[in-house]
Formats: C-alpha cells, structure tokens, sequence
C-alpha cells in the first residue's frame, strides 16, 4: 500500500503551544468584552467597580475632601456617582449593620448613631427597581406602588388585623391596626366619647409606636394633625410606608435620650400597643410622655398592660404613675385607657413609691438635641404665658394668633406678626410667578429646614400638604411657637441625616441655606454644603421641587453643586416687596435610575 508523504512541520512543539496560549488569550478577551457590554452582568461589574472607586476614595479624607471641593467649585464634571443598588433605603443615622454593634440597654443602639462624613461614601441614592412617582394624595391614604417600596413583611404578618396587603401593583391599607382591626375610623370615633375630638380644641397629637400611621392618617379628616413615629425594627419599612401614603411621620425611638420636640407641644399623646414600657427605669419613660403633652392634654394607652391578662403588676404601676402626676382617668374602656393632664402644675406629693421629684427650675424642659431623660417631672410653670389646652385658641383660630410662647424672643410679638405677613407674601410669589408645584397634586409632603415661627407652613393652610417644620438645634428654640399654633416639627442639626427613609418628600424649602452648616456668630463652616445637598438629595423624591433663598453668591454655589446632584436648577429674583439681596433657586430632581434597573 503506497503512503503520502508530507512535509515535516517547519514548526517546533514549543512554536506551536506560544501560537496557542496567543489565540486562547485573544478569544478569551473576546468573550469577556461581549459579557462586560451586552450582559447585565457587565452592569453588576461596572457599579461594583464604582463603587469599590467610590469607597476607596471616601476612605482616604483627603481624597474625598478634594472631590467635594470640586463639586464645590463647579470642577466635577460629572454627576456625583449613584450608591450600589443595595442602599436603596439607606439611613446613614439608622444602619442597622452599624448600630447592632451598641448597648442595647434602654434600646440605645436603635437610637440615632451618625457615622462622620469622611466614613460615609458620597454618593447619591438610587431609587428601587420599577419605581414610579407616588398615587397622590387623598388616593395615597389607602394605596401605594409595591414596586417603590417592596417589603412584604408587614402585609404577611399584619395583613389579618388590616394593616395592609398586597392587591396587584399596589399595597392596600385598610385602615385597621393591631388594637383596632375593624379600622381606625370606628377606633377614632370611640375616643370621641370622651374626648374632644371633633370641636378644634386639640389640634397636634404624637402617635408612638405607630406601625403604618393609619390613626395619624384618619385624625386627619378631625383636622388633628399627628406625628407619628417608630424606629427601624424587625418590621423594617413601617414608617417609609407611612410617609409614602402622605402621613407625618419620622424615624425615632424611645431609649436613652429625649425626643426631639420641645416641652409641652402635644395635645394628645397616643399609644396602641406600642409596646413602651412607661413605669420602666423609674417611670422615666411616662416621665417624658409628660414632658410632651400640653397641660390639660390627653393620654391615650391601647394594649397591654391596660387590663392585660397577666400584667396586673405593670397595669397597677402604670395606673400608679399617672395618680403620682395627678393625671385623671377618664375612661377604661375595654383595653384602652384615657387620662387628662392637669392644668397646672403636678400634685407630685414629696414621697411616693416611684421616688419622682420634680426637675430643678433651671432645667430647660425644651432642651431635647441628644438630650440625655432625666428621671424628674418637669415644671409647667417653667414656660411663662397660657398654653394649656382650653386656654389657647381652637384650631383654625391658633395658626394666627400669636402664641404666648413667643414672647420668649425680644419684640416676638411683632417678629412672629410680621413673619407672618412676609410668607404669605411670598408663597403667593412662588404659586403666581415661579408657578411652584404648590397647591397641586403633585405636592403632599413638604419639609422646611430653617423653619422659625413655621410662615411658611401656615401660609400653605390652604394647601392639601402636611409641612415637617425643621428648627436647627443650634439657631433660637422657635418650636413651641410652631406647636403653639397648631403644627409639627423637630429640632434637627444639619450636619447630620435626617431620621428619614430616601424619598420621603415632594418638596423642600430652605431659607439661608448656608447659615445651617456655620457655627452660630461665626463664618467658619461646621460641615460642608456638598454633603448637605446630597442628604438633601436623598430626602427628595424623583421629580421633587427643592427651593433655597439665600445671597447671590451662595445661590450661586448651590447652582454649581445642583449640577452634581442630578437637579436641574434656574435662579430667580426674589418678589418685588421684599428688602435684602436674596435670590431664589428653584430645582427639580432628575428621575434616574441605575442602568441595571433599565434592562
């Protein structure tokens, strides 16, 4: 059989294995360049990758200090990086990861623990996968997207007591809670048979522990304005869900230290199954409720220990403590418990089995920035002038009025008349002229962060919206005054997050922007406004309206950085009756997504 002969490879083995290792190289980039650009994953790699950037940079404070002096100056080309799709609703002030790690004696560690900026990466925010801009109000009361918020614990676990459930797209509320499942309405209308619900005589009600706010959302229609308030627990969303539907409501809890709000703001004080426990730590927490509640207040307790099988004990003492304080039980209906306040100040007889005194009179009864509880019963007598409930006027009348409490500041009177008049002015400005979304649907949570006598909130009366008045620990203490009149707020310092979820309000109002960061008397900056402007960001809805007054040259800066924050800002005069060199810029925040989120 004849063979073919061929020719012998001029090739070496060696020649030919470098020839293969060439091509396998060669094809393998080709394949990790088609992953990178047509695949999702290419996304994933591509933000971790930013991200890692993002982190690497913050954890250096130089380096990170020089990227916010660019943003500063208008160098920073680009939009400040997006955060990893995981931190969509991220509270820098709230992380659970970061706080598990502290006491947890008198719940500390679900307290506010803020990380300083230099641990915290700047970065803004993303919104959740298929998030749409939110139902509008009143529509928001009874249902939401799942997609903006697709937590489903609550709904599993709270569904049969008619908290809420999942129907389609939409969560739906009820209206019911864990001490009234038939709904807030009919719960409501039975406190109503002893106690003035429907007259104007209460007016702000605190609502503790308050799971999705369905209470705070119903007293609404009695025109009794409830903040409501939980922290981030097990539950996890619970209050993100509240502000979604359009309810008052912030992040905080009841551990170690004060609320933030000044003595005597509230005229009804409610719990249903709050679970707090009051005569706990020598009554300290009962003392705080009556720290809160205005003379001639009401006390509301729904659930345990009110005639709770096998609390006998805590239901006594509970009953104990108020008797201490003078306060009179008016009904106990089923498991609900009612008490009025007294009018002057407490009866506290010199011995009784809690030990309780009253505070010294030099105890600011108001001072409440991270103000350790003290285990005393604070003075009424220590606010001068009448505000009692039933000795200031009824709601509407109370908004205009000028409280006695503003007499605290020189000349308040005139100042708070005057202050008045200025935002009526200049809320018609911004309805009539700028064409503010003000007044639409598209409006429902408003936040003003240097709020003073709250002008601004009450120039909105008109207004289906609810305004969060920020009063800055460090400026005048003007919040009673805004309780006194008949609306809500909480001290605050602005150089630390706000106790918020991302996304909570439509619209943010800020007079002297700049004036939130400086030490008081001072030029001398605290924090900077690029991390201010990002927290900002956070807070603000997609599409949200951010307006800032301030001097022309710090407008200017805020229109550089706005530029980073993804908003798109025009600057405008001021109205015409106003003095002052001010400017006014008005902004809007982009609807972005991260690109993962867009495949």
């Amino acid at each position: 059989m004849g063979h073919l002969n061929l020719p012998a490879s001029k090739r070496s083995p060696r020649q030919w294995r470098l020839l293969d290792l060439i091509s396998a190289a060669f094809f393998g980039i080709v394949i990790v360049f088609f992953v990178l650009v047509f695949t999702p994953l290419g996304d994933s790699l591509a933000a971790s990758g930013r991200q890692a950037l993002l982190l690497s940079t913050n954890a250096d404070p130089k380096q990170r200090h020089r990227l916010v002096a660019l943003v500063e100056l208008g160098q920073h080309h680009q939009p400040i990086e997006a955060c990893l799709a995981n931190a969509v609703d991220h509270m820098p002030c709230e992380d659970p990861r970061r706080n598990s790690q502290l006491s947890r004696e008198m719940n500390f560690y679900r307290e506010r623990h803020c990380p300083l900026p230099e641990e915290t990466p700047l970065c803004l925010i993303p919104p959740p996968n298929g998030y749409k801009i939110p139902v509008r109000w009143p529509d928001s009361l009874t249902k939401i997207w799942h997609d903006n918020m697709p937590h489903n614990k609550i709904a599993d676990r709270k569904g049969h007591q008619g908290w809420m459930k999942l129907e389609g797209p939409h969560f739906i509320f009820p209206g019911g809670g864990t001490m009234f499942p038939d709904g807030a309405i009919q719960y409501i209308d039975k406190l109503g048979q002893y106690i003035p619900i429907n007259d104007g005589v209460l007016r702000t009600a605190l609502d503790m522990g308050c799971g999705v706010a369905s209470f705070g959302g119903y007293l609404l229609s009695k025109d009794i304005l409830a903040m409501s308030f939980a922290p981030r627990d097990s539950h996890k969303s619970q209050i993100q869900f509240a502000l979604e539907r359009g309810i008052p409501a912030f992040v905080a809890m009841l551990g170690t230290r004060r609320l933030p709000f000044p003595a005597f703001s509230f005229d009804l004080m409610h719990c249903s199954r709050c679970l707090i426990p009051f005569t706990a730590y020598n009554a300290t927490y009962f003392l705080e409720v009556d720290r809160l509640l205005r003379p001639g207040g009401y006390l509301v307790i729904s659930g345990p220990p009110v005639q709770w099988a096998n609390q006998d004990k805590e239901w006594a003492d509970l009953q104990a403590v108020a008797r201490a304080l003078c306060y009179e039980l008016i009904a106990v209906d089923g498991n609900t418990a009612i008490w009025k306040k007294p009018a002057g100040d407490s009866c506290l007889p010199n011995q009784n089995e809690f030990g309780l005194e009253l505070c010294d009179e030099s105890d600011d009864t108001s001072d409440a920035w991270y103000y350790t509880l003290k285990k005393c019963v604070s003075r009424t007598s220590s606010v001068k002038g009448e505000f009692a409930v039933g000795m200031i006027p009824k709601w509407p009348e109370r908004l205009t009025k000028a409280p006695a409490r503003a007499t605290l500041m020189r000349n308040g009177i005139d100042v708070f008349e005057a202050d008045t008049r200025r935002w009526a002015r200049r809320v018609a400005y911004y309805k009539n002229t700028l064409n503010l979304k003000l007044g639409t649907p598209a409006v429902r949570n408003v936040m003003d962060m240097n709020a003073f006598f709250g002008g601004f909130a009450a120039a909105l009366k008109s207004d289906a919206v609810w305004v969060m008045n920020v009063v800055p620990a460090r400026k005048p203490s003007t919040l009673s005054v805004i309780f006194d009149r008949g609306l809500i707020g909480v001290y605050h310092d602005w150089c630390e997050p706000f106790s918020t979820y991302p996304r909570s309000y439509d619209f943010i109002h800020v007079t002297g922007i700049e004036s939130l960061i400086k030490h008081p008397g001072s030029t001398k900056n605290r924090c900077n406004i690029v991390d201010l402007m990002v927290e900002m960001d956070r807070m603000l809805r997609p599409e949200g309206t951010v307006v800032v007054r301030d001097s022309p040259e710090v407008i200017e800066k805020i229109a550089r950085i706005a530029h980073a924050v993804r908003w798109t800002a025009t600057i405008h005069e001021k109205e015409a009756e106003s003095h002052g060199r001010e400017k006014v810029l008005v902004a809007t925040k982009i609807f972005w997504q991260l690109p993962s989120a867009s495949n």
